[in-house]
């Protein structure tokens, strides 16, 4: 049935990756679709730390968080990323979706109201409908539905918590959350915004402080989520915010109480990263994106994308594995996204930029894409 609809999904086995070059079944391509959005996942000082890491405090945490799995090294880690942040402290999980799971339930419940943009990622979803509160969806960066659904909610709900969730850049369209209108709004209806900057981190602002510190709105949004595996090179997600968020998550968030910790190593190689994020060095990675983001835009001739991410809607699921198959065959990795990643019927190639692309690979790649008549 899947495979009939051109839905059915495989694992890829990869042989070898480094960089923005990858090996599947033997053959080497350009890896036009990873989140490595600077290139760090194999950054020799990050590999060093997460070895150094290892010979200190072994492979794994041996525990959860609260048992014996909490070492210097995510103490430390959290410090610098609430600095980086802007923000009282942090807390660091697993993932950034144990993150969203165990946060968004702890903070709303039955009688709250949450209201999330319609494209908000499946994570963010999943923590929504685990709440148990009640759940409304506005039309993408629709202000005025999201004012309508406040309006409701406060009328409505005047006793529980409503809790707006959205992303900053959002993970399969590249755009930008109006943040400033979504704050300004949040603020007149007393709301608590949640927003997941895991595609912003790391790429926009300076340093690691996504959009909300780009726009300088860090001291008016309550909870901000992110990610270590993307701009980042390493693995992991956080929540910073107040003192008092993060200790009410650490006794309630649940996907933080009864999970593993990371492992030490990773918390260091983490540490690593943010150091070069936070550096001339991390400039230079940004200021090289921007320049790969400004040639590939010249060469498809669309207007500069606001982030990493490029879609190309191409509608059907079965022209957009006929592409990606064509795209691999000239030496590009571009997988196929379809539903129910996004949408039906606005199946996709997600085209990812890195500071790690030579500008031959990515006038190269225009010039296939050109070749079928692909535009954004």
């Amino acid at each position: 049935m899947l495979e009939h609809q051109g839905l059915l999904r495989t694992q890829r086995v990869v042989e070898f990756i480094h960089g923005i070059r990858l090996t599947i079944g033997s053959r080497e391509l350009i890896n036009f679709s990873s989140n490595d959005y600077l290139g760090l996942a194999s950054h020799p000082a990050i590999a060093e730390a997460m070895g150094e890491g290892a010979r200190r405090w072994g492979v794994g945490s041996t525990a959860s968080r609260l048992i014996c799995g909490t070492t210097e090294e995510h103490a430390a880690l959290e410090e610098e990323l609430s600095l980086a942040k802007g923000t009282q402290a942090a807390l660091v999980f697993s993932t950034g979706v144990a993150a969203a799971a165990g946060t968004i339930p702890a903070l709303a419940g039955k009688g709250d109201v949450i209201i999330m943009d319609k494209l908000a990622h499946a994570c963010l979803i999943d923590g929504a409908h685990a709440s148990g509160a009640t759940l409304r969806v506005f039309p993408h960066n629709n202000l005025d539905k999201l004012e309508s659904h406040l309006r409701w909610a406060s009328k409505t709900h005047s006793g529980g918590r409503i809790l707006i969730v959205t992303e900053s850049v959002f993970s399969m369209d590249g755009d930008l959350a109006p943040l400033h209108g979504i704050v300004e709004l949040k603020e007149k209806y007393r709301a608590v915004l949640f927003l997941d900057e895991a595609h912003a981190v790391g790429v926009r602002g300076a340093w690691a402080q996504g959009l909300a510190g780009e726009l300088g709105l860090n001291g008016r949004i309550e909870i901000q989520m992110g990610t270590l595996g993307k701009a980042l090179g390493v693995s992991g997600g956080y929540i910073a915010g107040s003192r008092q968020l993060i200790d009410f998550l650490i006794n309630r968030a649940r996907s933080f109480i009864f999970s593993t910790a990371p492992s030490p190593a990773v918390a260091a190689a983490c540490r690593a990263s943010l150091r070069i994020v936070q550096s001339p060095e991390g400039d230079l990675l940004r200021n090289r994106l921007r320049e790969n983001l400004q040639l590939f835009a010249s060469e498809m001739k669309i207007p500069e994308p606001p982030s990493a991410i490029v879609p190309l809607i191409l509608g059907s699921e079965a022209r957009v594995l006929q592409e990606t198959a064509r795209l691999q065959s000239e030496g590009f990795f571009i997988p196929a996204i379809r539903y129910p990643t996004v949408p039906r019927n606005t199946a996709r190639l997600r085209i990812t930029l890195s500071s790690a692309h030579l500008p031959e690979q990515i006038m190269r790649l225009a010039a296939v894409l050109k070749e079928s008549g692909l535009r954004e």
